[in-house]
Order: structure tokens, then C-alpha cells, then sequence
């Protein structure tokens, strides 16, 4: 875990702690590196409530109640799923507070319209859902990695604007 990883990590902590809040990931691209970076910190048991890694479409139907029809007609990379995956990991937890990834972090798999690099983000913040899409560059390692770091930088946002 890269130093800002560790540091981003550590303010999502205190912003969860002081608001008394659980946190649940739900990933499939980054195979559970956003969880590994939370539970890197000593006392994350105190925040970090349990981590999916649904990396295949029976997984996120299965584990996150992700309609496989929504899978069907939108594809496992889509803002549907993203925010489906995000609700599912609260939904099947006991945490407030839902990150989810799904993309493509190659060096294969990508097409046209979803190239590598690819990856929509959904989130759920004391029942609030949203989402965005983002695409990086480099190998798989950095598409990973960026996914993780901005998972982190924008999960911790919106937990702080909840006030």
C-alpha cells in the first residue's frame, strides 16, 4: 500500500469513527485491495465492517441481490451495477456506508465503448446513492491502484459532507 493509500485510508477511518459509522466494500476489479487498505490499520475492526469481492456476475447476484437481468442488459461494468453492487453491500451488512468498483483493469476485456481503464464507482452514504465513471490509464497495476485511490478520496468526501 502506497503511502497516500495508508493516509486516505486512515481519514476515512476518522470520518467513519466520528460519526459512529460502519463501512462495506463490494469489489470486482481491484479483488478486494479497497478492503486490504482498510484493514491495513491497526483498529479497523472499529469501522470497517466486512468486504465483498464479487468478482464474477453470479457473485454480485448472488451476494449483493444485483438483479442478473440489470447484469444482462447493461453489462457487470455499468452504473447500474455500480450503484446495485454499493446498495447490496449495505443492504447485506451491517455498515451506513457502501463502496463498490466494477471496470475493466486489462490488459484484455475492454471494447469501443468500455475500453481498459474503465471503471464506474458506486457509492451508498447513510442511504444516499450515487455513482460516477472514471477511466485510467496505465497497466492493470496502476488502472488497480487509481481505483483504489479514488474510491477512497471519494468515499471519504461524501462522508464528510453528511455533516
Amino acid at each position: 500500500m502506497t503511502a497516500s493509500t495508508h493516509a486516505l485510508a486512515a481519514q476515512v477511518a476518522e470520518a467513519l469513527l466520528a460519526r459512529g459509522w460502519m463501512l462495506a466494500t463490494a469489489e470486482s476489479c481491484t479483488g478486494g485491495m479497497i478492503a486490504a487498505a482498510c484493514t491495513d490499520l491497526a483498529g479497523s475492526s472499529q469501522w470497517f465492517e466486512r468486504g465483498f469481492v464479487t468478482y464474477s456476475n453470479a457473485a454480485k447476484s448472488d451476494s449483493l441481490g444485483v438483479d442478473a437481468g440489470a447484469i444482462e442488459t447493461h453489462g457487470a461494468v455499468s452504473e447500474v451495477v455500480a450503484r446495485a453492487m454499493a446498495f447490496g453491500a449495505v443492504r447485506h451488512s451491517q455498515a451506513q456506508v457502501g463502496v463498490a468498483v466494477t471496470g475493466i483493469a486489462g490488459p484484455t476485456g475492454g471494447s469501443v465503448d468500455k475500453p481498459v481503464g474503465t471503471v464506474w464507482f458506486g457509492f451508498c452514504v447513510d442511504g444516499r446513492l450515487s455513482s460516477e465513471l472514471r477511466r485510467f490509464d496505465g497497466d492493470r497495476a496502476a488502472i488497480r491502484q487509481a481505483t483504489v485511490q479514488h474510491a477512497l478520496t471519494r468515499m471519504l468526501e461524501l462522508v464528510q459532507a453528511t455533516g
